[in-house]
């Protein structure tokens, strides 16, 4: 599935998120995805939802999750809006702001493994094709 649905009334919400990154995002935006080899988008909105970060080529999203993404109703809601970007062949991948605070390294690491697996995979698909 190439075309991937957005509700254009986000916008402005996502403007304003891009400008308000909190901390985290901010870190991992400067310091690693911002100037990573394949391009990446802060505050993309896919479907009805404002993703943290997205990579096109490699159709990938990464989530920064504070504590309020630990509450029961949150996680519910994070599972089911993971299952419809899932629909546009795309994973999500998730990581808690605690996670960027403490283990940087190991978050951009992890993050360029999983592009390269889903670059791995969208190249062999594409040469199965006749």
């Amino acid at each position: 599935m190439a075309h991937i649905d957005r509700n254009k009334n986000l916008l402005e919400q996502a403007r304003k998120l891009r400008k308000d990154m909190t901390k985290q995002e901010s870190h991992l935006w400067y310091d690693f995805l911002k100037n990573y080899p394949i391009r990446w988008y802060k505050q993309r909105i896919i479907e009805n939802f404002i993703v943290d970060f997205y990579c096109s080529k490699a159709k990938l999203v990464v989530e920064l999750d504070g504590s309020q993404h630990y509450e029961l109703n949150a996680m519910e809601y994070d599972k089911i809006r993971t299952k419809i970007i899932n629909v546009y062949g795309i994973e999500v991948i998730r990581f808690s702001n605690y996670d960027v605070d403490s283990n940087f390294d190991g978050v951009c690491e992890e993050i360029d493994k999983v592009v390269r697996e889903r670059l791995a995979i969208i190249d062999n698909s594409r040469s199965d094709v006749p």
